[in-house]
């Protein structure tokens, strides 16, 4: 079964999500995109609401961007169940899959260039959440 991934930016993360789209489908997932889809200024909020709820609703997971990505996470995890994480590095991407069960992402295009971002993504999905003592964790929140 193809995995589904909800992806969404606004216009300061527009280019990046444009090339994170056409690595996923090359990579295989059934992508999902909710906007915004051209760099004309729009409310990240709206679109982090759109891939919060698609990935509650789906049980599935997501990918965010926006400038930083902070606004996208602070948006997105308004959502219960939700546990959506900025990365900048491949480190942070594998932890937050391992131990916090992370199923969205969020990256800044102004933060980091179209080549790290690529293979965050990459490790970000294909990393298993370690479960065991961190799922009691994830349970409290």
């Amino acid at each position: 079964m193809t995995e589904t991934i909800i992806l969404g930016s606004d216009h300061g993360g527009y280019n990046l999500k444009t090339e994170i789209k056409t690595y996923l489908e090359n990579a295989g997932y059934e992508v999902c995109d909710v906007g915004c889809f051209s760099q004309e200024s729009c409310d990240y909020p709206m679109i982090a609401k759109q891939v919060a709820e698609g990935v509650l609703r789906l049980s599935c997971r997501g990918i965010l961007v926006c400038g930083t990505g902070i606004g996208m996470s602070i948006a997105a995890n308004r959502f219960d169940g939700i546990r959506a994480s900025v990365c900048s590095d491949t480190f942070t991407a594998r932890m937050t899959r391992m131990h916090n069960n992370s199923n969205i992402l969020c990256l800044g295009e102004r933060v980091v260039g179209k080549g790290l971002a690529l293979d965050i993504v990459e490790i970000w999905l294909k990393t298993d959440f370690e479960g065991g003592r961190h799922l009691k964790r994830i349970e409290m929140i």
